[in-house]
């Protein structure tokens, strides 16, 4: 996997760059992982429903083709995005989930953190009165009855620091997972981020880590360089 660090990159113009590199690519081209930051922009998925934008201001919502509800980008925060062949990786779009989000589990534990997963919720969260605590949630996800739905997300006691919204294209990946560091925070709540009235967004910052961009992005790019190998 090739890995590429692009800066401050403009959200509409990345997006058009992975389409075109998705539709063009040839099948035994190699996969791409891209990293970089957003200026402020509001982005909205293909289940997005406006009434999760509250009061956007001055910055930017863009209507995107990713899977998910609203969520917001800016500095301060590690987007990766992994351009990947799933048919020439050999696993299906559950498991991609399933190991972006370990990578990004992966990333916190080196940096002493404990992320978790939520049934129902895709991203990861810590735990707000005590982010470095490995005691298990009660709303992991568990093995439920074949046919059952999944059960309702309860955030009691949580707060998201990495958002998750992917798309798939001839069996092709694109968008990605976004990784919170040090951020301005506030346009979180101008939004119900993912679709979730309420939910607290946090970052490295606000838990007591202090951790660079450059450092955690670095972190990151080799978690998911592992895991998303075939």
């Amino acid at each position: 996997m090739q890995t590429r660090f692009l800066g401050l990159a403009d959200y509409p113009a990345t997006v058009e760059a992975m389409q075109q590199f998705t539709a063009q690519r040839a099948p035994d081209e190699r996969d791409q992982l891209w990293i970089c930051e957003h200026p402020a922009t509001f982005t909205q998925g293909l289940a997005g429903l406006p009434s999760h934008l509250l009061h956007t201001g001055d910055i930017p919502v863009v209507q995107t083709n990713r899977g998910g509800q609203v969520t917001y980008h800016g500095p301060g925060q590690v987007v990766a995005y992994p351009l990947i062949d799933l048919q020439q990786a050999g696993y299906f779009v559950k498991e991609y989930v399933f190991r972006l989000e370990e990578a990004v589990i992966r990333t916190l534990a080196r940096l002493g953190v404990t992320g978790h997963r939520v049934a129902g919720a895709p991203g990861i969260y810590v735990r707000l009165d005590d982010p470095f605590s490995h005691a298990q949630l009660p709303q992991r996800p568990q093995m439920r009855v074949p046919g059952t739905p999944a059960p309702e997300p309860v955030f009691e006691g949580l707060g998201k620091i990495a958002a998750l919204g992917i798309k798939v294209s001839r069996h092709c990946t694109y968008h990605g997972v976004a990784l919170n560091v040090k951020m301005d925070l506030e346009p979180y709540r101008r939004i119900n981020p993912c679709g979730y009235a309420g939910l607290q967004t946090v970052d490295l910052s606000t838990i007591g880590v202090d951790a660079k961009w450059d450092e955690v992005a670095a972190i990151l790019a080799s978690e998911l360089s592992t895991r998303l190998s075939p």
